[in-house]
């Protein structure tokens, strides 16, 4: 797949959304239109969308350096736009009236607009794509006005990207209003150095899904040497298959907790990547994959598949950890400093100065065993949707089974919210259930089928949330739990011009 080409430009919303989501999709760009028009007195000009995401298999890998497969979701970002050459103000108002209309001004090119990240305020996520957009086109002198009108259907705080889709879509609606020629991996790139403005520091995955993704595939993302992207389709499957995304409610406060979860993690397999090069006879390294890759060349094994060196890997570290002091419960920061070679000082000032760590046990030996087996599970992933067996649902439920059960038992970033989540869905017709994003807390996907929908949505409200939060209203559970197919990324539409 060339990441060099332009989004695409569309006057059928089939080309964007699956047959079963036209009926749903047809009518609320109707309203957006209607709702634009009455707001500015003119019809739009075009509507910009880009979709939220969801990872399907790879969890807490991508900061070891292996790539990882999310799929875009039917919930989305979409602005109408239409511009002006009478001035440069850009007027942004929502859908959601909780949301109160804006407007802001260019401030030239040294500035372009100031974003204050200290508010939490809606139009800063317009601000972060209008601001990383025009930094990019130096030529552009003066940009033009804008008419804007949101309306986002992806969940704030889900964990499945409503901020990248937001961000995505107003550094498009931005290279359309000026017409700049810009690809898909321009504004990428754009949209990932972009929602830094509002202090999100992203690897790339959520822009990526958001951007690139294509009806009935997921999207392979690789991030060494460089961000990269691939198509992997998804079979055919009897019956045909379908996403259920649950979201448990359950937030972590990463300041709170940061240091002994996500922050920790981090550390950690940093510090099994210093082990094993040195135990391996490697060149020095701090990144798993960069261990996988050497550990390839010195046994050579270059021309063996993906499986066969992770096999290769997993069977010569099984046995090369030294026995801890606690039982098997990990190891102390004077144990890692004799392993690493490295004095505990030198530990500390590389990796826990710049985001606060506690522990009690740097817990090597399991999250080496996660990543390794999770990486590994990417690419079986891959090789089911390539082969496409007769048994494809249940394999590839079973990878998903797999990586849930790592998550939680050696990399410890389940809760028994989602535990209960994915036992109920397991119990009722889902083929796989795990935790998505960064888990204690968040999103689950499960694979099933396109018949079983109803009955998996019914059981998990029923089970879950009703039991749980008895007093969730009805729009607040629609949020929740939704059912998806494998979207589409980044689209212009036009179609509302003649009729949509």
């Amino acid at each position: 797949m060339s990441n060099n080409v332009p989004v695409p430009t569309y006057e059928s919303l089939d080309k964007i959304y699956a047959t079963e989501a036209l009926g749903r999709q047809g009518p609320r760009y109707n309203a957006l239109v209607e709702k634009f028009t009455s707001l500015y007195g003119r019809k739009p000009d075009f509507i910009a969308r880009s979709p939220g995401r969801v990872n399907l298999i790879g969890e807490h890998i991508d900061y070891s350096g292996f790539g990882v497969l999310p799929m875009a979701i039917e919930r989305d970002v979409i602005i109408a736009v239409a511009t002006t050459d009478d001035d440069s103000k850009v007027r942004i108002a929502n859908i959601d009236p909780n949301y109160e209309p804006r407007e802001f001004d260019f401030e030239g090119k040294g500035t372009i607009v100031t974003i204050d990240s200290t508010k939490h305020e809606w139009s800063n996520y317009f601000k972060c794509g209008y601001k990383g957009m025009l930094e990019r086109a130096e030529n552009l002198e003066k940009p033009k006005g804008m008419y804007l009108l949101m309306d986002g259907t992806v969940p704030a705080g889900s964990g499945l990207s409503s901020s990248a889709a937001v961000v995505c879509t107003s550094a498009l609606a931005t290279i359309e209003a000026n017409k700049l020629q810009l690809t898909k991996q321009e504004l990428t790139e754009i949209a990932i150095v972009a929602e830094r403005n509002v202090g999100v520091n992203s690897g790339g995955m959520d822009q990526s899904a958001s951007v690139f993704s294509e009806q009935q595939y997921a999207l392979h993302v690789d991030f060494v040497p460089r961000l990269s992207t691939r198509l992997v389709r998804f079979p055919e499957t009897q019956p045909p298959m379908a996403f259920v995304i649950a979201n448990t409610l359950v937030t972590a406060d990463k300041f709170v907790s940061g240091p002994r979860n996500y922050n920790l993690r981090v550390v950690e397999v940093k510090m099994a990547a210093l082990f094993l090069s040195k135990a391996l006879d490697l060149p020095s390294t701090d990144s798993l994959k960069e261990v996988f890759d050497e550990f390839a060349k010195k046994q050579n094994l270059i021309n063996a598949s993906e499986l066969e060196k992770y096999d290769a890997l997993l069977e010569r570290v099984k046995n090369i950890f030294p026995k801890d002091s606690s039982n098997g419960q990990g190891y102390s920061l004077e144990e890692v400093s004799d392993m690493t070679g490295l004095p505990v000082q030198a530990l500390k000032e590389e990796y826990m100065t710049r985001f606060p760590v506690e522990t009690d046990y740097y817990r090597l030996v399991q999250r080496t065993h996660h990543v390794l087996t999770e990486a590994k599970r990417v690419v079986e992933f891959e090789e089911v949707c390539s082969k496409a067996p007769a048994n494809t649902l249940e394999t590839l439920g079973n990878i998903m089974n797999a990586s849930q059960e790592s998550c939680d038992k050696y990399f410890n970033c389940s809760c028994p919210e989602i535990d209960q989540v994915c036992e109920i869905a397991r119990k009722n017709g889902a083929y796989g259930a795990r935790l998505t994003g960064a888990g204690w807390g968040g999103c689950t996907v499960m694979l099933t089928t396109e018949s079983n929908v109803p009955t998996l949505i019914e059981a998990i409200k029923q089970g879950y949330y009703n039991q749980k939060f008895p007093d969730l209203s009805q729009e607040k559970l629609e949020d929740a739990v939704l059912s998806t197919q494998p979207g589409s990324g980044s689209a212009v539409f036009t179609g509302f011009l003649k009729k949509i």
